[in-house]
């Protein structure tokens, strides 16, 4: 099972109707369960949920060329977001082999049904998308 938020889930939609017709790509990351505010406190402590996702670049030409996100190193990212404008919902060749890939297509304001979680090899995982936020941090607390 694949945890992800609600309020990212939207985000990452939103990212990808602003980016239409073109696709984006984007590192998303992870916090405990247990440090979760709302809904996640009935999943286990230590279960990772996706809560976070980084600003894709699209100005870096490495990024438009390959697809990959260069500028987010690869240990803040546990999972991938590719949206995919005019492709099924599906894992392709051009996609980054990150352990979770999170796949959206049009249209969408179609919200969950438009949106898939993927291991490595393509398969598709079961999704519970959870109401909960990870807790109010500040700049410094980021930086330790």
């Amino acid at each position: 099972m694949v945890y992800i938020t609600r309020a990212l889930v939207d985000v990452l939609l939103d990212l990808a109707s602003d980016a239409d017709p073109d696709r984006v790509t984007t590192g998303v990351s992870i916090t405990s369960a247990g440090d979760l505010e709302g809904s996640a406190t009935e999943i286990p402590a230590e279960t990772p949920v996706f809560t976070d996702f980084f600003l894709p670049d699209p100005d870096n030409p490495v990024n438009a060329v390959f697809g990959v996100d260069l500028s987010t190193p690869a240990r803040q990212a546990q999972g991938q977001f590719v949206s995919h404008p005019v492709r099924e919902l599906e894992v392709t060749k051009r996609d980054d082999l990150a352990q979770v890939i999170f796949v959206a297509v049009p249209p969408w304001e179609l919200g969950e049904r438009t949106f898939a979680a993927f291991d490595r090899s393509g398969e598709r995982q079961p999704l519970e998308v959870v109401d909960a936020q990870p807790p109010d941090q500040s700049l410094s607390d980021r930086s330790q």
